[in-house]
């Protein structure tokens, strides 16, 4: 899931360099909810990962 995010900020940045500001900001959004996403899941991973010892 990192992986993703990093892909569509690299698409984000790209977009942005070329001037397409609407692609860059959807792809900014989507990078930031991957990103997101992938912080919660990994401290729920941490959190259980904890209890089951």
């Amino acid at each position: 899931m990192l992986r993703y995010a990093i892909i569509f900020f690299v698409v984000a940045l790209v977009a942005a360099l070329f001037g397409f500001g609407g692609i860059a900001a959807s792809a900014a959004g989507i990078a930031q909810l991957l990103f997101y996403g992938f912080i919660i899941l990994a401290i729920i991973s941490l959190v259980v990962g904890l209890i089951r010892r």
